[in-house]
């Protein structure tokens, strides 16, 4: 696109972009053309010297992909201008034999499958690295004590190591549905209309062959009309994406200067404004952000697909091409700042520890509830506990102590030290370890 240079590298990387480009695309689509000819000669379709002149010619330094983008506006891709090219770079001998028996999309569907896989590969390897930082975040601060949100309130005292356990599982599963998603995507060869009819009888032998050279698992059938297998691999990348952003984005809340608990790592320039020097913007959750929401917006492309038209899709073939590319490189490039973010996080668990300590009476007022209602009452429990923090002062457990001890029903049923003892954060934590060692094997367990 015109503005590739000029934006994509906030929201990807020099690595996913290249894996997703120009270059990518046709080197994979000369790779399928090579294959192709290889499987053929290896059944006996087309002579053993001609495949391999074809192969040789399958050399992307003999090729622009700009050229045969523009030329492709003839045809409506970029196969057709390719296979011409490719002819005629080979001997006069060996130019009926190449593209032999196949037809554009079967070269396409093939290249985005090659590409997706060597993409997809680099982001599993990013997933990893992501789920690693959150490991050591979730063994390493199972004992800092933080200040539990809901709907963006205090709720309940919990521990950042808590709070990394829950990303890291959700990384993880996001590894386990791509590794899924990218395992099933598999070669395609149908020929014209799905029937493999040009290669006669030998097509289903072709198409075993054609799998064989490329290292692709073999489909059933030809998968032209089907579109499940890249919806699939579309909505395992939006959630690898929106996992990611998830992650940055919770960083970013606990970042703003009224909490600073959380701060993405610092480097000269990172994070400046152009007119505030003060400011430490959380530059990485932008980003992320903005890659997931993109790839989100580019799924619905699938799934629309999915519904495609009869033996080839009028629309929603050509729609896959550059958004496979550009989804591939987003969630690519979220899950990698990710990572670098979580690598590089200033945990503030000196400040996390002051805020629970203010906002204690807060944080245990569920804990004091439940301990009152067995001698009081449920409601009578909850009442009072009510009206004790409209009474406190402030929100500290000192506070909302001296205000439940004035209530004649509270203190004929509980004593100030026993209050003292339920108005401590860390006795109020639940199944903070097992939940944290869960998570961690299950990490491992994914990686076995």
């Amino acid at each position: 696109m015109p503005t590739d240079e000029l934006f994509a590298h906030i929201v990807s990387t020099d690595e996913f972009l290249a894996a997703t480009g120009d270059a990518a695309w046709l080197e994979a689509l000369l790779a399928a053309e090579a294959a192709l000819a290889r499987a053929e000669a290896s059944v006996g379709v087309i002579p053993g010297p001609a495949a391999r002149a074809i192969a040789a010619a399958c050399r992307a330094d003999g090729f622009d992909a700009a050229d045969l983008g523009r030329a492709a506006r003839a045809g409506g891709n970029p196969v057709i201008p390719l296979v011409a090219r490719l002819t005629a770079a080979v001997d006069p001998e060996t130019r009926p034999f190449v593209h032999w028996g196949a037809t554009s999309q079967d070269i396409l569907d093939t290249a985005a499958v090659l590409v997706s896989h060597r993409a997809g590969s680099l982001i599993v390897s990013a997933l990893d690295r992501l789920a690693t930082g959150c490991a050591e975040l979730a063994g390493r601060h199972r004992d800092t004590v933080m200040t539990g949100r809901t709907l963006l309130q205090p709720a309940l005292p919990v521990t950042f190591g808590l709070q990394a356990a829950g990303w890291l599982v959700g990384v993880t599963d996001c590894r386990l549905t791509l590794t899924g998603a990218l395992s099933g995507l598999a070669v395609q060869l149908g020929g014209a209309a799905g029937t493999l009819a040009s290669l006669g009888p030998d097509g289903p032998a072709v198409l075993r062959a054609f799998a064989a050279e490329l290292q692709l698992p073999e489909p059933v059938m030809p998968w032209h009309t089907s579109g499940q297998r890249l919806a699939a691999l579309a909505g395992a990348l939006a959630t690898a994406a929106g996992t990611a952003a998830k992650v940055s984005g919770d960083i970013a809340l606990l970042m703003q200067h009224e909490v600073g608990e959380l701060y993405e790592p610092a480097g000269p320039g990172r994070g400046g404004s152009s007119t505030l020097p003060h400011k430490r913007n959380p530059v990485g959750a932008a980003a992320v952000g903005a890659a997931a929401r993109r790839a989100t917006a580019l799924v619905g492309l699938f799934y629309d697909g999915l519904a495609g038209e009869l033996e080839r899709h009028l629309v929603s073939w050509p729609v896959e091409w550059q958004s496979l590319g550009d989804l591939l490189a987003l969630a690519g490039g979220a899950v990698a700042r990710a990572a670098e973010t979580v690598e590089g996080l200033e945990v503030r668990g000196d400040v996390m520890a002051r805020r629970v300590e203010a906002l204690a009476g807060l944080l245990l007022s569920e804990r004091v509830s439940l301990a009152l209602a067995p001698r009081m009452g449920r409601d009578a429990a909850r009442q009072a506990v009510r009206d004790a923090g409209l009474r406190a002062p402030d929100t500290s457990a000192a506070a909302f102590a001296a205000a439940l001890e004035v209530d004649p029903q509270v203190a004929a049923v509980v004593t100030g030290a026993e209050l003292s003892e339920l108005l401590d954060p860390r006795g109020y934590l639940g199944a903070n370890d097992a939940w944290i060692d869960r998570a961690l094997e299950h990490h491992r367990a994914a990686l076995r």
